[in-house]
Formats: C-alpha cells, sequence, structure tokens
C-alpha cells in the first residue's frame, strides 16, 4: 500500500501540494491525471524519496519494491536480452552464487531459490517482454550500444518490466513507442500482478489498463474507481453538482444581504436584520472553480483544388540506393484523413517524407496538383526552433512585412496567447513547443497536413482539442500517432506499411489491437481458449444431432408440460444474477465515490473490496446455472 497523508511541497516558492493525501491499496492498476505542470512527475520522485517533503508523510509498505524507468538508458556492449536479464537483481546474483560458491549447503539454497522464482523461464519471458516493446530475435542479440536514444528507452522499460517490481511507477511510458508497442504495452499493465501507477495523457491506455484515477488538481489528490472515461463522467457530474449548489447558496446570501441592506437602520427590523447578519457569517460561499478551457486549435481552411492531390504508380522509396518501400500505388484526395500503421522502422516517416516533398521517389510515378501546399509536423523539429526568440520572432520570419497584430492575431489562432509569444521558445513547456510548430506548419492553409507523432507533449485536454480542430480541417490529413484514441477519432482510413509495402487496412483499430496481440503474444492465450471452446461446441452439436435423430415426437401438451419446470428455472436465474448485478453496482458505486479511500475507514474499503469478489464469484456461478439451465430448454424446445 501507498499512503499519501496531508503532503505539502513547493518547488522555488510555488506550492504543488497543500494537504494531500490519497490511499492507493496493493493490486490497483491507477492512473495519474492532470493539467501538465501541476506536479505528477514531483509526485513519483517524492514517493521514491528523491525529495523531501515540506510537510506530511509518503508510506510505502515495509518491503516492497518499487519500479521505474531509469532516466539514463543502457548504452552498454551488452545484448539487450542480457541487458534486460540483468535487470532482476536477484536472480542475477543467486546465479553469480551458485557458480562461484563453495559452500554445498549455500549452492543449494541458491539454487532452491532460482526454481521458487522461475529462473529457468527467465530468458523466455525477457525474450517475450522485448519482442512486445519491438524487437525480434536478431535486434535482442544486438548491442544496446548500436540502439538511438529512443529505442534504448525501450530496452529500459522492458527492464523494469521484466524486474516485477511490486510497486510500478510509470511515467509517460508510452512517449517512446509506437502504437504497436502501446497496445501490447496496455494490455501487458492490465494483466501484470504488480500495483501499477502510471502518469499518462493515452485515454486508451488509461481506459484500458487502470481501474482507478488518480487527479492532481489545485494541489489536491483525489482517487476515482473505474477508468479515465468513468473519471470524466464522475467528475462531471460532480461539477455540477457543485456549481449548482454554489449557485443557491449565492443567490441565499445575495437575498439576506439585501435585506440587510434595506433594513439595518430601521429600528422595527434591526432585530431581524442583526439576525440575517449572524446567518450570512455562517452560511460561507461554496468555493467552486470551473476547470481553465483548453486553448483551442484552429487551421485555416485551404482553396479547394481538383482531385486527386498527389497520386504514385509503382513508386519506389528509399536512402543512397537502398529502397525502403516498393510498389507504392495509391492517390490522396483533399477529403482524406489517413493514419499510418506499423512498427517502428517499417518506413511510415519514410513515406510522410515523401508526401510532404520532402523526400523524391528513387523509381516510379509521383504526380501532385498544381498549386497544392503540404504542412508538416514531426517531433524532432522542436530541436530546430530557435532558442531565444520568441514565437512572434518564428513567424515574423515567414511573414517579415506583417504588423504585429497580425502576428498575434495567428498565434492566437493556434492556442498561443499574448503572455506565451514574447516569450523565449526554450522558456516554453513541451506542449507550446507543439503548438508553435503545429501553426507553423498550418499558417498559409495547406491542402495536406502530415503529423508525424503531433501528441507527445500534449495533455488529454489538448489532444481533444487537436481531434476536434482536425475533424473541422478542410484539407487531408495525414496521421503517424501512438495515441489510439486520436487515430480512432481522426482517421477514416487506414494504411499498413509493413515488410516494405503500404496498403489499405480494411478492420478498425480494434481489429488492427487483436492483430497485434496474436502476433506479439499478447493474445495466444484467449486464441486456444477460442479454439478450445469452438471444438467443445462443434462436439455438442453432433451429440445433440444424434440425439435428435434418436428421439421420438412428443404432442404439443407433453411439450408444455416438459417445458414449464425448465423455463421457471430459467427465469429464476435470471432474477439471481439481475440481483447479484444490482448489489455489485451499489458497490461499486460506494468504492467509484471520489474521495472514498481518503474518507471511509480501512476496514470499510478492505470488506467492500471482499463483498464485491464474493458477488462477483457468484454472479459467475450464477451465470454458469443459468448457462446450463437455457441449455436444457433450448434443447427440448429444439426437441419439438
Amino acid at each position: 500500500m501507498i499512503a499519501i497523508r496531508n503532503i505539502d511541497f513547493s518547488i522555488a516558492g510555488r506550492p504543488l501540494f497543500e494537504g494531500a493525501s490519497a490511499t492507493i491499496p496493493l493490486g490497483h492498476k491507477v492512473g495519474v491525471v492532470g493539467r501538465n505542470g501541476t506536479g505528477k512527475t514531483t509526485l513519483f520522485r517524492l514517493i521514491r524519496g528523491e525529495l523531501h517533503l515540506d510537510g506530511g508523510e509518503i508510506e510505502v509498505g515495509r518491503g516492497l519494491r518499487l519500479g521505474g524507468v531509469a532516466q539514463e538508458a543502457p548504452g552498454t556492449e551488452l545484448s539487450l536480452l542480457q541487458t534486460v536479464l540483468d535487470a532482476d537483481e536477484e536472480r542475477a546474483a543467486l546465479l553469480r552464487e551458485s557458480e562461484t560458491s563453495e559452500d554445498p549447503l549455500r549452492i543449494a539454497e541458491a539454487q532452491e531459490r532460482l526454481v521458487a522464482i522461475e529462473s529457468h523461464t527467465a530468458e523466455a519471458r525477457a525474450s517475450a517482454i522485448l519482442r512486445g516493446l519491438g524487437f525480434d530475435a536478431e535486434a535482442q542479440a544486438r548491442p544496446c550500444s548500436e540502439y538511438s536514444g529512443g529505442w534504448r528507452m525501450r530496452v529500459a522499460l522492458a527492464a523494469v518490466l521484466f524486474s516485477r517490481p511490486d510497486i510500478l511507477l510509470l511515467d509517460e511510458p508510452t512517449n517512446y513507442l509506437d502504437l504497436e508497442g502501446s497496445i501490447w504495452l496496455e494490455n501487458f499493465l492490465a494483466t501484470c500482478a504488480a500495483t501499477v501507477i502510471v502518469i499518462s495523457h493515452d485515454r486508451g491506455l488509461l481506459n484500458r489498463a487502470v481501474n482507478h484515477i488518480l487527479h492532481l488538481d489545485r494541489k489536491k489528490l483525489t482517487l476515482y474507481g473505474g477508468g479515465y472515461d468513468q473519471f470524466e463522467e464522475v467528475r462531471r457530474l460532480k461539477m455540477e453538482q457543485t456549481a449548482a449548489a454554489a449557485e443557491k447558496r449565492a443567490k441565499a446570501r445575495a437575498h439576506m444581504q439585501s435585506f440587510v441592506d434595506r433594513f439595518r437602520a430601521k429600528a422595527s427590523k434591526a432585530k431581524q436584520a442583526q439576525s440575517r447578519i449572524k446567518m450570512l457569517e455562517k452560511m460561507t460561499p461554496i468555493e467552486f472553480q470551473a476547470d481553465s478551457d483548453v486553448s483551442p486549435f484552429s487551421f485555416p481552411s485551404p482553396a479547394e483544388l481538383p482531385p486527386p492531390l498527389m497520386q504514385a504508380e509503382k513508386a519506389v522509396l528509399g536512402y543512397n540506393g537502398r529502397a525502403v518501400l516498393r510498389d507504392l500505388n495509391f492517390r490522396i484526395d483533399q477529403d482524406d484523413r489517413i493514419a499510418l500503421l506499423g512498427a517502428n522502422g517499417q518506413g511510415k516517416s519514410t513515406l510522410a517524407k515523401l508526401i510532404s516533398g520532402r523526400l523524391p521517389p528513387m523509381e516510379g510515378g509521383w504526380r501532385c496538383s498544381r498549386g497544392m501546399k503540404v504542412g508538416f509536423f514531426a517531433q524532432h523539429q522542436l530541436d530546430e526552433l530557435v532558442p531565444g526568440e520568441t514565437p512572434i520572432q518564428h513567424v515574423q520570419r515567414l511573414l517579415p512585412d506583417a504588423p504585429q497584430g497580425r502576428l498575434r492575431a495567428i498565434l492566437a489562432r493556434g492556442g498561443i496567447g499574448g503572455d506565451i509569444a514574447a516569450n523565449p521558445v526554450d522558456r516554453l513547456s513541451g506542449g507550446q513547443k507543439a503548438r508553435l510548430l503545429m501553426l507553423l506548419a498550418a499558417w498559409d492553409a495547406p491542402h495536406v497536413l502530415v503529423l508525424d507523432e503531433p501528441t507527445n507533449h500534449l495533455d488529454i485536454e489538448s489532444r481533444e482539442a487537436l481531434a476536434q480542430a482536425l475533424a473541422e480541417y478542410e484539407g487531408a490529413v495525414i496521421l503517424i500517432s501512438h495515441d489510439p484514441h486520436l487515430v480512432e477519432a481522426v482517421a477514416d482510413r487506414l494504411w499498413l506499411v509493413k515488410d516494405g509495402r503500404v496498403r489499405a487496412y480494411d478492420g478498425d483499430m480494434e481489429d488492427y489491437r487483436r492483430l497485434l496481440l496474436s502476433e506479439r503474444g499478447g493474445g495466444g492465450r484467449l486464441a486456444s481458449q477460442a479454439e478450445k471452446r469452438e471444438a467443445k461446441e462443434a462436439k455438442a452439436a453432433e451429440k445433440a444431432a444424434a440425439k435428435e435423430a434418436a428421439r421420438p415426437r412428443r404432442s404439443q401438451a407433453e411439450l408444455r408440460r416438459a417445458l414449464a419446470p425448465l423455463k421457471a428455472e430459467v427465469a429464476k436465474c435470471e432474477e439471481r444474477i439481475a440481483k447479484l448485478e444490482a448489489m455489485r453496482r451499489k458497490i461499486d458505486a460506494r468504492l467509484m465515490a471520489p474521495g472514498f479511500y481518503m474518507n471511509a475507514p480501512a476496514d470499510e474499503a478492505e470488506a467492500l473490496q471482499r463483498k464485491r469478489a464474493e458477488i462477483e464469484a457468484a454472479v459467475l456461478r450464477a451465470e454458469d446455472l443459468w448457462a446450463a439451465a437455457q441449455e436444457r430448454l433450448d434443447a427440448e424446445e429444439s426437441a419439438a
């Protein structure tokens, strides 16, 4: 368990936490959310003991191991697989001891412990994690030093996942993953045994991989049950109720104040006025502060051009005479919304460079509409901003003769207000820099927007604002993103870039998720269960057919008499399931109530969790009984 009790903490005189409290029981999967700059990463550093509290305390259960991704990714000559294996320090120490110790008893104890921690499966487990994060068998054998920083961070993530800590602290783990790795990680976190606390702006991960949301807002912490969608709905209702109560209290105070102002000096009403003054003192206003509005994105509408905007015919793409993509045949029209799927290294960015005019084809045909403009955004462009220069100066470079008013209007359209426009870019947050880059890419109303990982530095609210702006944009969108929610919200066509080819993907994102999990080891168990279920159903069908052939026909009266008790049994089972589900919903409502884990007695939370588990088991038993009864009823009816 992690218990956070009334903590206070400030950085450079700016308070991040004031009397904040939360309790995270073992086994919970918790997503930490809050606007950028509120202190989410600082909270992790406080939990790890890297920073000292100004007040309060954070208690981590005795003996529990904390795990997190190292800030510096490994760059040694060790292979990726060995680097991950070495992350399990206990296993590595036991192996060394069993090989070097001269004490037979100690060697036996070490070997016994190695069996207990399943050391014999370690290599297979480490390899499976690396494969899930995008490293095939050949890549796993290469040294870490051959990989760039982003790929090394994947190795660091694989290492901490393999080490199996009791509490896993992950800060934006999908930022250095591709879409395929993000989907695999979602599944891993949802099914692993550790307590997981993850800072993320990935709405899909927060809905599928966690079962609680820890919200950091106005220097306080509030734990909500459920995923992000449930948190958002509960919080919306809470804010509406608070706003209504605040308005009602304000009206009551205004009414009393009006009475006091009118009759304070009137002798006949002086006593009543004094009474209302005392009531006003007790009736303090209800504090209510709505969420600050997220600055919108806005992309100017391009002039319409005849289709197609661009078309490839048997084109070949590559670098220095080496082909990366072959036999490209596609067209892009102005109303297209296309997301590029495929693992890192397959050629998505290469294709994006062709579409944006940054890389000509090596061979084949490539035609673009005359007058067509393309806007291009990629994360690496953050490093291309000029330190010391302001956003106004960056826009002025594009429009040297434009007045200051127009420059500020262009910046405001991209969500960069006057307080930010005059700051040097090296003082801007990652999200503000990303907004500036998108504005620079789209300032002249391009017909095609190519966005390569546009959301790494955007919080959830800003991602929603971006999706809304892209929906309203009247040009074509080519999107590469590790955020499945953004892909689902923006794209109406999916292209799969794989094995040197680009082809249309006919399924949706859920189909692609299932495909990836089966390919990377996340769906094998489910697939085998499905095969067993299909075989069982086929066998049952054969038996039913044999019984049907041998069974004599009965009269309608005989059939009604035979069906009556079976129908009653089915109805009884359905009633039982409904009652159990109602009880479960009631407990869930209590557990999901904001502040429950902070305010409720510890034994009540434990009792409710235990009761819910009992109800869950009872529901499963009741559903089995219902299925058996329904099967008997169906068999009797089919015999009619």
